[in-house]
């Protein structure tokens, strides 16, 4: 169920061909991690922010001002007050049933229309050297080549578990950019041996899903037949995105930041860590940490 909590953008769509991305998806709705969005970290000013206010930082940073949140139902008043300070047009999709994360960006699709959209997971964190965030460019990219492109990250094989894998061919002269072919979720490294070799890639690296997209509408035609003929009421948004690269152009793009998954042990802890590291407050974190590790190695001496 569609409710606005603000104002909705108004006017016509607009046009794919030009790919003006005017609006965000964030999914939230996971009923495991629903408090995970709500967990507050320092950014790199020394500001304290919940995860979900970084996360739409980065929407605004992009340019994009018209965002909808997909939460499990009665989630949309706490996230609305972590939010009340951001300045965006803010939108709350319900997600009423537990059909896991495709179904959860399919929610979204009365808001999206027919208009390109950028998309985030609401449980990760980016961080980088770009004053501008690392969505930008990754919109930048989508309106400059007209076609939905996904971030990715050059990955080790031992954390294939954790992600979303693709394959492709490199797009001539344009580094960094992969034209996709193939997708698979959280492939074991046989399968990605097999599958998602990239060439230029070294042994055991692979293309890694970085947690945002620029995708067009079409994925919601994919995701619809999907859910109405699976036997479980779910889909793989990994598997629509496969089949997005067979009916039109899809790239991948290499992002150099980093992408912290708050939800994992020590998920929280490393994104904060690695926000300090980036932020005007470096050297007194390093500091700390110095001492926190000289206190461990002399109790240890002391103990031995």
């Amino acid at each position: 169920m569609l409710r606005p909590i603000w104002h909705l953008c108004k006017g016509r769509c607009a046009n794919i061909s030009s790919m003006q991305i005017r609006k965000a998806v964030i999914t939230a709705a996971g009923r495991d991690q629903r408090n995970l969005p709500m967990q507050t970290l320092f950014d790199e000013q020394g500001t304290e922010r919940s995860v979900l206010n970084l996360v739409v930082r980065e929407a605004v940073r992009a340019g994009v001002g018209d965002i909808c949140i997909v939460v499990w139902p009665g989630d949309e008043e706490p996230y609305a007050r972590l939010l009340a300070d951001v300045g965006v047009r803010l939108t709350f999709v319900e997600q009423t049933e537990a059909r896991g994360y495709a179904h959860a960006v399919y929610c979204a699709r009365s808001f999206v229309k027919d208009e390109p959209f950028l998309h985030f997971v609401g449980d990760h964190i980016y961080v980088g050297s770009e004053v501008s965030g690392s969505a930008k460019r990754l919109v930048e990219a989508a309106c400059t080549e007209g076609c939905a492109i996904s971030a990715v990250q050059v990955t080790r094989e031992n954390l294939l578990p954790f992600f979303g894998t693709v394959g492709g061919q490199p797009v001539p002269g344009k580094a960094g950019f992969y034209r996709v072919d193939t997708v698979l979720e959280k492939p074991t490294p046989t399968e990605a041996e097999q599958r998602l070799i990239v060439p230029g890639l070294r042994s055991g690296q692979y293309l890694c899903f970085y947690g945002m997209h620029v995708l067009t509408p079409t994925i919601f035609e994919i995701l619809s037949t999907m859910l109405q003929e699976s036997a479980t009421g779910r889909a793989s948004l990994s598997s629509a995105l496969a089949a997005l690269s067979q009916q039109e152009q899809y790239l991948a793009m290499i992002q150099l930041g980093q992408r912290f998954d708050v939800g994992v042990k020590y998920g929280l802890f490393t994104a904060q860590l690695a926000l300090a590291m980036n932020g005007q407050d470096r050297a007194e974190v390093l500091t700390q940490l110095i001492q926190v590790l000289a206190t461990r190695n002399l109790l240890t001496e002391k103990g031995a």
